[in-house]
């Protein structure tokens, strides 16, 4: 009975093996090898076979909460598959948060924001870790395309979800209020009436459109984003080629570009905070764009001499003797009609770049000449400005007027003619970003009908968020030279791919840009490369999140150049 069971076993394995065609593909694995005569020859065996393997499948999804640049809560992808019967943790991603809490909010603002988002983040964890997890398992990581079909429906399906208790909720409330007796309001006291601020409303010229209601952000959110960009990288390291080069694939439909173009950065060089004792609130960020003549090593590293000079010029003002704080009177009285910053304040912002103030545009903008010409380069010729103006926090209601300086008001349609007149001035200023709310629309119109054969006009915060940009095929703004993209909370790798491709054909430029809660992942980068975006904006040079994504450039264009892909 041994004997013959042996024989039985012996049989059915030799029909197993025939049947997934081990002996034929054994004996060419064989004769292949011994043409090579390879000095590892098992492993070049293990290489050979390896082809007739099953594709690896998605078999676990983990969630965490991690920390990102600034120490706020964020939520962390990790993608495990089956590879060759084996479980394998193939790669991670961690989603940077995005804030629309301005500079400037109360701090009890600033409390409800952190809640708020330490909420979504745990939600998130929990998505991934049941949800996402179940849902997922055995999939592909290269269909991309069906993985985030699927968590695009599971996200429409936690939003009815929270609509539905919505209603419920409001319905229970009316209900109670309808059980409730009235009771008359107090009457005034006589001689008493309400007080009419009729006396300290300024009238606008024209009435301006009110503030649209923010884009609602379900909690939870980050976990669609933070998975389909995780399953993308799964997808390039099971292939075995970059992210950028999967990403590049997925928008051309598998066929490869022959060349790729790498985005332009925007180095942002300076942060001139709106909440520093300085008067000028019109420019958030200073960045600085290289020439397209040279290489991203040498962009960057002149960059970084403009930075050095900068800084030097800043320390060297914030140690004039007999310096006084801007906010004292005496200070003032010394300091009137001097070309100096108002205050240095001797630190790296979030963003990566120096912090600093100043009194006016104009001056910002002659301190950076001055740097510009004490080692040699000309703004306009060796290097060009853009400017984030970030107008949609400068707007009083009550005034119905944009304050671009400490008490002094424009109207939407005197922006306009301020930017002209700045951009004339300073002709080496090529893109402004959000140089107006996305409210102002026939601003926006005549904006670039003024400007738009001089400099880029961008809209970042003036452009709605992706997802309707998607649905509606229409930027919210009716004219402007381009988006400024980001990849945050529900956003899907394909929504990019997808969006990217509308904004290619409607002839409008694609910058891929970092948020402010940004993390050490570098994926980013990729995306922007792989979907051709024109620029990328990574904030400054100096903070390990931001420097991480500046070192993975030039480590692109590295082998881009080596595998002369480099356009």
């Amino acid at each position: 009975m041994k004997a013959g069971g042996r024989r039985e076993r012996r049989r059915e394995a030799a029909e197993y093996y025939r049947g997934q065609r081990v002996p034929e593909r054994t004996e060419e694995a064989l004769n292949a090898l011994f043409l090579l005569r390879p000095g590892d020859l098992y492993g070049e065996l293990a290489n050979y076979l390896s082809k007739y393997s099953k594709a690896p499948i998605i078999c676990k999804l983990v969630g965490r909460k991690v920390l990102d640049g600034v120490g706020q809560p964020t939520l962390e992808v990790e993608i495990y598959c089956t590879v060759k019967n084996y479980e394998q943790r193939i790669c991670s991603t961690v989603m940077s948060c995005h804030s629309t809490i301005p500079e400037n909010a109360l701090p009890e603002t600033i409390e409800a924001d952190e809640k708020e988002r330490n909420d979504s983040v745990n939600t998130a964890v929990e998505w991934v870790n049941e949800s996402l997890n179940t849902m997922l398992r055995d999939l592909e990581p290269t269909d991309q395309c069906q993985v985030d079909k699927m968590l695009g429906e599971y996200f429409t399906n936690k939003v009815e979800e929270k609509k539905k208790i919505q209603k419920q909720v409001e319905e229970a409330a009316e209900a109670t209020l309808a059980l409730t007796p009235s009771t008359p309001s107090p009457a005034s006291p006589p001689g008493k009436k309400k007080a009419a601020k009729s006396g300290f409303l300024s009238v606008a010229e024209r009435p301006i459109p009110p503030a649209e209601p923010a884009e609602p952000v379900l909690c939870g959110s980050l976990a669609i984003g933070g998975t389909s960009l995780a399953i993308a990288k799964a997808g390039a390291t099971i292939s075995h080629i970059p992210l950028y080069s999967h990403i590049a694939l997925l928008k051309h439909d598998q066929e490869s570009p022959e060349e790729i173009t790498l985005p332009l950065p925007m180095v942002t060089l300076l942060n001139c905070e709106k909440i520093s004792p300085s008067k000028l609130k019109l420019a958030k960020e200073v960045m600085l764009i290289p020439p397209v003549q040279l290489s991203l090593r040498q962009g960057i590293e002149r960059v970084l001499h403009i930075q050095k000079e900068m800084t030097r010029l800043l320390e060297s003002a914030g140690k004039m003797p007999g310096r006084q704080p801007a906010d004292s009177k005496k200070g003032r009285a010394q300091n009137s009609g001097k070309k100096g910053p108002t205050q240095f304040l001797k630190r790296i912002s979030h963003l990566g770049c120096l912090t600093t103030g100043y009194d006016d545009v104009e001056q910002l903008l002659l301190m950076m000449q001055t740097a510009c010409s004490n080692i040699g380069l000309e703004l306009g010729t060796d290097v060009y400005l853009a400017i984030n103006c970030a107008a949609h926090e400068l707007m009083d209601y009550d005034k119905g007027k944009y304050e671009i300086l400490t008490g002094t008001f424009k109207s939407p349609d005197e922006m306009v003619a301020m930017y002209g007149e700045l951009i004339d001035k300073f002709p080496f200023i090529i893109a402004l970003i959000d140089p107006l709310r996305k409210e102002d629309r026939e601003q926006w119109s005549n904006i670039c009908c003024a400007l738009g054969s001089k400099c880029y006009l961008i809209a970042e915060d003036a452009a709605t968020c992706i997802s309707k940009l998607k649905m509606d095929q229409n930027i919210n703004t009716p004219m402007c030279s381009g988006v400024v993209l980001k990849y945050i909370n529900q956003t899907k790798v394909s929504d990019l791919i997808e969006l990217t491709g509308i904004l290619d054909g409607q002839r409008h430029i694609t910058i891929l840009g970092s948020p402010d809660g940004e993390s050490c992942d570098d994926s980013l980068v990729d995306l922007a490369v792989g979907l051709g975006a024109r620029f990328i904006k990574l904030g400054g040079l100096c903070r390990g999140e931001r420097a991480t994504k500046y070192n993975r450039l030039l480590a692109i264009e590295e082998e881009l150049a080596k595998n002369r892909n480099l356009r």
